[in-house]
């Protein structure tokens, strides 16, 4: 019998879901923080693909509670021979993993005692009894099953597209998905390399001696962006990378997961996407929203359409909810602590994409005065008046 008699391709990894979603939770009242996840946050959706696309490689029979088993139920092609689509997503999610712990680790969030600064801020902002609640249900329970789902993709192309071979969109797939998280290993040495350079500076000014020194030549290429102390007393990077995107780290991550997503969907065998031929034309769906009698029938159709897929969908839908709302709260947290100027470059620059880059542009020069466009573009890229800061 399987977990919570689910299908037997869940069996395993929800077991393991199960423990590490109990033993983080433990943990973090243990040690009073709640960072127990973000720690495995690198590893998790790696262990998950990993499974899936190694199947061949477990035994049939499940020798220990937490031991990896290949159920016989999957079948024996799936059992016993690897995907190729699925092992390019694993080295590509290998790939991703390397780059998110060595910067996990450059930053000293492995360390037990270190705690995401925004977790200590929720703390403070609701009761007691309702923080733990969330770390129960949110922090511990929801993030895990989260970082499950980001399995989901490989489990698809394992059991519903075995002894298919690799097709044009996974090469396409693949080469957008090296190019987008060389983009994100650019924008974190950029963040590090600042905050780097920030924490010296202010230290310094500070009259603080004890202080590790800049040092430009450590910093990665294309993070050596002569920063200035403009740059460290307006208290966020606005350079690089991040003058085109508020979160070019985040935009990055998110596309990144939406490509894992696609994989199996955009291959040329199914489950695939509806082809917009399949949807109704424009002219009929004006007429039927129109016409209530018809509003229904439009409705049946695409939910005909769309419904089959959504779930497939979850991972990427999953990430970027969550995505979404820690950048919200994130900004609001910057916005507390520099609200002058952090609203400048919110008004200046998108929050993911360069084209809001572009459009906030011609909006200034459209709309705003001369004066307050230069203000706004020298709050934000020039010199820094630190009277303004708080003002």
């Amino acid at each position: 019998m399987t977990f919570l008699s689910l299908p037997p391709a869940l069996d395993w990894p929800a077991r393991f879901c199960a423990f590490v979603t109990l033993a983080t939770y433990v943990t973090s009242i243990l040690t009073s923080n709640v960072s127990q996840v973000d720690r495995l946050w690198t590893f998790l959706p790696t262990i998950y693909t990993a499974y899936y696309a190694l199947l061949p490689l477990w035994p049939t029979k499940q020798s220990t509670l937490l031991s990896p088993y290949s159920p016989k139920e999957l079948g024996w092609s799936v059992v016993t021979t690897y995907n190729p689509r699925a092992l390019l997503m694993l080295t590509l999610i290998t790939i991703w993993m390397c780059r998110l712990s060595y910067n996990t680790y450059r930053r000293g969030l492995f360390s037990l005692k270190e705690e995401d600064y925004r977790w200590a801020i929720l703390r403070k902002q609701i009761p007691a009894w309702f923080f733990q609640v969330t770390n129960f249900v949110f922090i511990s329970g929801i993030q895990n099953v989260l970082l499950l789902l980001l399995g989901f993709p490989a489990k698809t192309v394992v059991t519903e597209q075995s002894n298919t071979p690799l097709a044009s969109s996974d090469v396409v797939l693949a080469i957008c998905a090296l190019l987008v998280l060389a983009l994100e290993f650019i924008a974190d040495n950029q963040q590090y390399a600042y905050q780097s350079y920030k924490h010296y500076f202010l230290a310094t000014e500070k009259g603080i001696k004890n202080v590790t020194p800049y040092n430009e030549k450590k910093q990665w290429p294309l993070a050596r962006l002569n920063w200035t102390p403009d740059d460290a007393r307006r208290g966020f990077i606005t350079k690089g990378l991040w003058r085109y995107s508020r979160h070019p780290n985040f935009a990055c991550e998110q596309t990144f997961w939406w490509i894992i997503t696609l994989f199996p969907l955009i291959a040329p065998y199914a489950p695939n996407l509806p082809a917009i031929s399949e949807f109704p034309p424009q002219r009929v769906i004006l007429i039927s929203l129109a016409d209530p009698k018809l509003r229904r029938k439009l409705f049946n159709v695409f939910y005909d359409l769309i419904a089959p897929v959504v779930t497939y969908l979850l991972p990427g839908i999953g990430l970027s909810l969550l995505g979404f709302s820690s950048i919200k709260y994130t900004e609001d947290i910057t916005k507390s602590k520099y609200p002058i100027a952090y609203d400048a470059y919110q008004r200046r620059v998108g929050m993911f994409g360069p084209l809001a880059y572009i459009r906030k542009g011609i909006m200034l020069r459209l709309w705003e005065k001369a004066e307050t466009r230069e203000r706004i573009e020298r709050l934000v890229w020039g010199k820094f008046d630190e009277q303004e800061k708080e003002e």
